[in-house]
Formats: C-alpha cells, structure tokens, sequence
C-alpha cells in the first residue's frame, strides 16, 4: 500500500529551491535529485505537514498510529491471495527502520487480528533497506526448520517521518527528494502454491563500510546519513550475488527473473553491468523507483509484486533477490518460480515465497 498524498519530482524540486537556496551546493542536489529518476512519491500526510516537525515523541506517535491504520489491510490481503487466515501464520516477521515500538508492532498484530498466541515474532528495525531480503531469507530458514508452517513478512516504511528541516548537506536533501513511504506484506509457505520457491539464501557486508549508510539519533529523532560513496557498493556486491548463483549450479547472467533493492538508478545500472545482464531484467524494480521512490524494505516486495502481476514466467524459472542496505549489508536469495505444487514432492525442506500469490497491496 502506498499512502494516499503524493508529491512529484517537480514538486520536490521547488521545495528544494526554496528551502535550500542558501546552499552554495543546491545546484548539484538538484541535478542528483533528477537523475534518479523518480517521478513520484507517496507520503502518509500533507506535505506540508511533512515539512514541519513536531519533535521525535510525536513523530514517532504519528508512526504507530499510522502503522496500526495501514498495516492490517496489507496482511489480509497477502493472506488472502496465500490462501490462508491468522491462525495458519507460525511467525511474523515485522521489518521497519522509520520508527521504533516496544512491544514490537508484531504484538499488536497478535492481538489485534487473532493470530495465535504462540506466533512467534521477529522485528526487524536496524537494516534499513536490507531488511526486505533480511526478512524473506529468515523467513526462508524457518519454513526449513519447521516444514509446515507459514510465515508473515510484514515492511512499514514511512520515510517522510525521518525528514530533518536542519539537515542541509548533500545526502541529506538528495534523500528528501528520493525516499517514499509504503506498507507490504508477504507470506511464505513451507509447502504448496505458486510463487517463488526459496531454494539458498545469504548476506555478505563490505568490511569497513559501516557509517556509509546510518542514522544518527538525536534529540530531534533519526538523523539520515548518506556518504558520497554509497554508489559505488555493486562493484564489490556483485562478485557475492554470482557467488550465492554460482554455488547453487547456476549461471547469474541467465536467470529469468530478478528482483533488486533499488536504492538508485546506478545500483541497477551498475548490476547490469558487473552481472553482464541486460537492463530490462531489471525492469521491475526500476518501476518501483521511478513510481513510488526508494521505499526502503519495501522495494523488493513491490517488485515482487510486479513480477506476480506480469505473469510471464515459465514454471521452474530460476531468479534471484536481493536486499541491500547498511552495514554495507547485503542480503540475497535464489529460487525457482512453481505453480500449484509441492516444492520437492513431500513439501519439506523448501519454502514458498507467496503461495497462490504475493501481496504487498501496491
């Protein structure tokens, strides 16, 4: 689901100018704020509502009240397109870096919707983008342990609440002008349905690289930091994702399908490159960043999605996933696409990304 306000690249540009016209570096944040590319965003209030800032208690109010509003229709509708209800859901894993609860949100749900007592609960919050294939690939290892069950993956991103009027240097005003909010939800079966059946999964990070994406919390909330360098992370990151497809057999530069985080336009451009792979594969997760921005864990359940509603891929077509977000942390997986059957005939030991089909109410 994305939030009904949305604000253009036009838009966002002028703001720019307006608030930043001080700034001896605005002309290069609005040529950066061009090239990535995104015509639009969603937001979860009025921009100008947006642009103003109330203190972090009450931001963070308006993040669990808007959470609590959005989240629920989400995850019945990936429930419904599973094919299941709350009482066949065995863990809830609840990925967000945009606002901070305790109990995590995953006990709401619990209550709330009637999911059993003993749905187990994993939050997610300090892996920002990552966090979408972070959350798939724990789901992916629990359907492994425990065969036959189901888990929920739920992302709550609403980036606008993390914006800093004060914040003036380059990263910080390329990032107002790129990130989105959105609400996803997926279910992963341990046997059964259509969808993609996780067959491998990994995460590599970039040794020393840890304050290149990161926020610093102050007494006005999460201060984003993005360092000059950020662009430049495919170039060691794509060597570990045609590693994770060369151990499993497979040639990186053949798949039918993939589904990449895009943070940016260079990622996928960059990807296409050092994976020798045509830009249009990537297609889907351009859409998601031209259409909604970079909507952080959601990115590659959008895409996810988009893939779902094309509907072009042929039964046992393989594909990768991959998250990537601070740390520098990457977080992959690899899976071939099923229809309507058991994954290894016995439904154990794979899991089933979506069942009858993945939902993130985009």
């Amino acid at each position: 689901m994305v939030p009904e306000f949305v604000i253009t690249q036009e838009e966002t540009l002028e703001i720019a100018r307006r608030l930043h016209a001080d700034n001896p570096r605005l002309p290069l944040a609005l040529r950066l704020i061009k090239n990535t590319g995104v015509r639009k965003r969603h937001i979860i209030r009025p921009i100008g509502e947006t642009l103003e800032h109330p203190g972090f208690e009450i931001r963070n109010r308006i993040y669990e009240e808007h959470a609590k509003a959005r989240v629920p229709e989400v995850i019945r509708r990936a429930l419904d397109h599973a094919g299941l209800d709350e009482s066949d859901i065995d863990v809830i894993i609840y990925v967000s870096c945009t606002g901070f609860m305790m109990p995590s949100m995953t006990a709401w749900l619990i209550n709330a919707m009637g999911f059993r007592p003993e749905t187990r609960q994993i939050p997610i919050s300090q892996l920002g983008c990552a966090a979408g294939g972070a959350a798939i690939n724990r789901a992916h290892d629990f359907c492994t342990a425990y065969p036959d069950a189901n888990a929920l993956i739920v992302s709550c991103e609403f980036c606008s609440l993390c914006y800093q009027p004060s914040d003036d240097d380059i990263g910080s005003v390329l990032s107002a002008g790129l990130f989105g909010d959105a609400v996803g939800a997926a279910v992963v079966r341990g046997a059964g349905g259509t969808g993609v059946s996780l067959q491998r999964n990994s995460s590599y990070l970039i040794p020393n690289t840890e304050d290149w994406i990161s926020y610093a919390v102050r007494s006005t909330g999460f201060h984003f930091q993005l360092d000059k360098r950020v662009p430049t992370t495919m170039k060691p990151l794509a060597p570990a994702l045609r590693g994770l497809v060369d151990d499993h057999g497979w040639d990186v530069e053949n798949l039918d399908f993939y589904i990449i985080h895009a943070g940016g336009p260079r990622i996928l451009d960059d990807l296409s490159t050092y994976l020798k792979v045509d830009g249009h594969a990537f297609r889907h997760s351009r859409a998601t960043l031209i259409e909604y921005g970079n909507i952080a864990s959601a990115v590659v359940l959008d895409a996810l999605n988009r893939l779902f509603a094309e509907g072009h891929v042929e039964d046992q077509g393989r594909g990768v996933i991959a998250g990537f977000g601070p740390g520098i942390t990457a977080e992959m997986a690899i899976g071939t696409w099923v229809r309507d059957q058991f994954a290894n005939g016995n439904g154990s030991g794979r899991a089933r990304l979506g069942a009858n089909r993945l939902t993130v109410g985009f």
